[in-house]
C-alpha cells in the first residue's frame, strides 16, 4: 500500500491512498493502524511531509563508493551513526532554505528512509522487517563547512531548518523491495548519482535491528541508510546547491520528491 499525508481543502490533515490524479482516499484509523475506508476519493489540497518523526536516525559511509569519494574509510565493522534535528523535515515539494549562517556549501544527499511501525528494543536481525510500516525518499541536505571544517561534527551541518526532505508517499515493505531498489538523484535535470539499495553496507536488517540495540525506537522513527556516490562536494570542482535549483531524489517503487531551493529571508 502506498501512503500519502496530505491536507484537504478544509486545511484538516489526513492520511490517504493516491488515487487519481489530485485525489486521495482517506485512511481509517492513524498512521499505524491505516486501513481503508472504502471512503470516496477526496481532492488532495497540499501533500505533506509522511509523518511528523520523534526521531530521525541517519547513517554514515553505507556505500563504500561514497566514503571513497568523500576520501573516508567505510564502516565495515559497524554502523556510523548521526542524528538530524526533527525540526529539519519538511515535506515534498517544500522549499529547501540555504541556511544564513551557512549558504555556501550545502550539498544533497539521495537516500532510502525506513520509518519504524512500533515501539522496539533489541530487535533481532530476523525479525527486524516485522517493526518496519514502510520507506519513503529522503535527501540527507548537509552544509559541508559546518560538516567538515568549522564545527568538525555533524550536528549543526545536517540540522538546519528543512534539511531533511520526505517524501512522496510511504510504501508498505509488501510492496517495496528494499534490497532491490535503484536510488537516484537529479540537479536541475542532470542525473547526479545513480546507486541500488543492495549496494550498502549494512541492509535495512541489520541497521533496524543495530540502531535498536542502541537506542529505543519509537512509532514513526526514521532512519536514514546512507547515500550512494555522486554527492556535490565530491566532485571536482565541488557543485553546491545554490538559489533556484531543483533536487530531486528517485527510489524505484517510491516515487520523486521534489524540492526547490531558496535563499533565506527573513
Amino acid at each position: 500500500m502506498k501512503i500519502i499525508r496530505f491536507s484537504d481543502q478544509s486545511g484538516a490533515v489526513r492520511w490517504g491512498v493516491p488515487s487519481g490524479e489530485g485525489q486521495a482516499v482517506v485512511l481509517a484509523g492513524g498512521l499505524f493502524d491505516a486501513r481503508p475506508s472504502g471512503a470516496t476519493p477526496i481532492p488532495i489540497a497540499s501533500t505533506l511531509a509522511p509523518l511528523d518523526p520523534p526521531n530521525v536516525i541517519a547513517i554514515g559511509r553505507n556505500y563504500r563508493e561514497h566514503a571513497k569519494e568523500m576520501k573516508a574509510e567505510p564502516q565495515d565493522a559497524e554502523p556510523l551513526i548521526f542524528l538530524k534535528a526533527t525540526s529539519a523535515v519538511t515535506g515534498p515539494n517544500d522549499d529547501i532554505i540555504l541556511p544564513q549562517s551557512a549558504p555556501t556549501e550545502v550539498d544533497y544527499e539521495a537516500e532510502l528512509a525506513v520509518i519504524i511501525a512500533r515501539r522496539c528494543k533489541n530487535v533481532p536481525e530476523r525479525d527486524a522487517m516485522s517493526v518496519v510500516l514502510g520507506f519513503t525518499c529522503a535527501n540527507d541536505v548537509s552544509a559541508r563547512d559546518c560538516q567538515k571544517r568549522r564545527d568538525k561534527q555533524w550536528a549543526r551541518g545536517k540540522s538546519f531548518d528543512t534539511f531533511c526532505p520526505l517524501g512522496p508517499v510511504i510504501v508498505t515493505p509488501d510492496e517495496f523491495p528494499a534490497s532491490g531498489a535503484p536510488i537516484r538523484s537529479f540537479l536541475n535535470g542532470q542525473l547526479m548519482q545513480d546507486g541500488h539499495t543492495s549496494d550498502m553496507i549494512f541492509s535495512v536488517a541489520q541497521l533496524v535491528s543495530y540502531v535498536s540495540h542502541q537506542f529505543t525506537l519509537l512509532p514513526g522513527t526514521v532512519i536514514l541508510t546512507g547515500t550512494p556516490a555522486g554527492v556535490g562536494a565530491a566532485r571536482t570542482p565541488p557543485i553546491f546547491l545554490r538559489d533556484g535549483d531543483e533536487m530531486v531524489v528517485e527510489v524505484e517503487g517510491i516515487g520523486r520528491l521534489c524540492n526547490r531551493v531558496r535563499t533565506f529571508s527573513a
